[in-house]
């Protein structure tokens, strides 16, 4: 079964299972689970390679392990470029084999949702990491509840460090992620984007003040005062004469 991709924020997926019940198990979930798209569901694993082949936006695969002709972990020593795996088995005899190919989840069956969404949330948590890296592109993409959002990085305005996660704050928005400000410093374009304090990662084009040590960005909710740290202030002026020029 194919069917077509309809919304780009979407987690693109497919099926390989022999057994038809589990895939019509699967094939539920996915489609009660908001941003999982079906794209295909396949019965061995040949027919999926055929259709990967001509389709390389697949995002996500359940991947079932004991199938005749070509096991799941058979698939996965053909496959190049793989998208991330879900591993779906009756027996936990594999686990140890299938983490070596660094899969998300390996999923018991019979597979329970409950069980199902905490596979998924971590597959997303892993798509989020990804496609923060990718700075070439000018956006990224953010969680926001189970979907994933696409961000300008012309629009974000300020990144605020809040515990263990961090906060992209648009003029009239907030997304807060699990996430570290290195990781997201050397993630976001390092020609717009400047660390002013351990706690603050601004856009050196979002804001037209400077006062004493802090700096004034105004946003959807009023003037926001940034501090700049002393032992970032040397770097926050460079990137300001590179500006300049």
């Amino acid at each position: 079964m194919q069917v077509s991709v309809k919304n780009i924020s979407d987690m693109n997926c497919i099926i390989i299972d022999d057994d038809k019940l589990s895939r019509k198990v699967v094939e539920e979930f996915i489609q009660k689970t908001e941003s999982l798209e079906l794209t295909g569901s396949f019965s061995n694993a040949p027919d999926a390679i055929q259709f990967l082949k001509q389709n390389d936006q697949t995002n996500l695969i359940f991947l079932d392990i004991e199938m005749p002709d070509m096991s799941g972990l058979d698939f996965l020593d053909t496959m190049k470029k793989v998208p991330q795996i879900i591993i779906m088995s009756s027996k936990g005899k594999y686990a140890l084999n299938a983490f070596e190919y660094d899969v998300t989840d390996y999923l018991l069956k019979p597979i329970q949702y409950a069980r199902f969404y905490k596979a998924i949330d971590k597959a997303m948590n892993r798509m989020q990491r990804n496609s923060i890296a990718a700075p070439e592109n000018e956006e990224i993409f953010i969680r926001k509840n189970s979907a994933l959002v696409k961000l300008k990085c012309d629009d974000i305005l300020f990144v605020e460090a809040l515990e263990n996660y961090v906060i992209f704050n648009t003029q009239n928005e907030k997304y807060t992620i699990h996430f570290t400000m290195k990781l997201v410093e050397q993630k976001l374009p390092s020609n717009k984007f400047v660390r002013v304090h351990r706690s603050y990662i601004v856009n050196s084009r979002c804001f037209n003040e400077i006062e004493d040590n802090s700096i004034i960005i105004t946003t959807g909710e009023g003037r926001k005062i940034i501090p700049i740290g002393k032992s970032y202030r040397d770097n926050l002026m460079n990137a300001l004469n590179l500006i300049s020029k």
